[in-house]
């Protein structure tokens, strides 16, 4: 399986994953349970009553970072920031408080870096992290940090939110490598955790709805990511998790599509995501890609 696909993998996962988690998000486990026995379906609905396929702020978000890097050929700190107030300016159907609060001081100010603040620990960074795994794929350690802190920056400046981006950017980039979970988990998840003792997280499924705390966030994606064998199931597990669903599922998704490729992705989901959505993820991915190999 070439790089290239498992890019394009990790994009649709992406979007496959926030469109399956949004139908269940801010529900319980209990709630989903009682609703939809399992959820497994791209059937759109949920509190935003979307249609079946579509998405969320997680991949719209991520699509517009990418074109700002692409228009760049590199990630972009004001780049990122103007591309982003041209999202909201759109209406986009979801926005994060604080990605609004930052991208109005944005706005105001000119400065693509928001005020650091513990408080801004959310997952409104992490979500749409791909991007710049794919445009700095090859490029040192450092560098990658830099850019990813660079896009984190404008909305979400915190040591939590930066830690999340930085070791989920270095866990993609190595699974489009063909590493296995053992790498990622040894390599990546453990000294996070070590640093950070708010992401340690059990190693068996828990039954509680994630908040859009990064920290509940990643619990969560990791309990699936690491404790699933294939890409459906990993989705299926955080999804029906409730919760910041879309969020989980988008996160989930892009990690699982890298990992485990195209092929793994179920047929239904890929042809029920919305055909604009899937052509626009796939090119990005391709057209991102190729900026890595320049």
């Amino acid at each position: 399986m070439s790089v290239s696909d498992r890019a394009i993998a990790a994009y649709l996962g992406l979007a496959i994953g926030d469109a399956l988690g949004s139908t269940v998000e801010f529900m319980t486990p209990r709630e989903i349970k009682a609703q939809y026995g399992v959820h497994d379906t791209l059937r759109g609905g949920g509190w935003l009553h979307l249609k079946p396929g579509q998405v969320t702020d997680d991949t719209t978000m991520s699509l517009a970072l990418g074109e700002s890097i692409l228009a760049q050929g590199k990630v972009e700190a004001l780049a990122a920031a103007q591309a982003f107030d041209a999202w909201m300016r759109a209406k986009p159907v979801d926005i994060g408080n604080t990605v609004r609060r930052n991208l109005l001081q944005f706005r105001k100010t000119g400065n693509p870096e928001a005020t650091y603040s513990d408080h801004d620990a959310g997952n409104g960074a992490a979500m749409r992290v791909l991007p710049v795994a794919l445009a700095t794929f090859g490029q040192g350690e450092g560098a990658v940090r830099v850019a990813c802190r660079a896009q984190a920056h404008v909305t979400h400046h915190c040591a939590l939110s930066d830690a999340a981006c930085e070791t989920l950017v270095l866990m993609l980039q190595d699974g489009l490598r063909g590493a296995d979970k053992n790498h990622l988990l040894h390599t990546y998840v453990h000294p996070l955790a070590a640093l950070h003792p708010e992401f340690k997280f059990r190693a068996v499924r828990q039954s509680s709805n994630p908040s859009g705390y990064i920290a509940d966030t990643l619990q969560a994606v990791f309990q699936s990511f690491f404790d699933t064998d294939d890409f459906r199931d990993c989705l299926i597990d955080v999804v029906n998790r409730g919760g910041d669903a879309d969020t989980t599922g988008a996160i989930a998704g892009m990690l699982a599509g890298a990992l485990h490729g195209l092929d793994d992705i179920p047929g239904v989901w890929l042809k029920s995501l919305n055909a604009d959505t899937s052509r626009a993820c796939a090119m990005q991915a391709a057209a991102l890609f190729r900026i890595a190999n320049l």
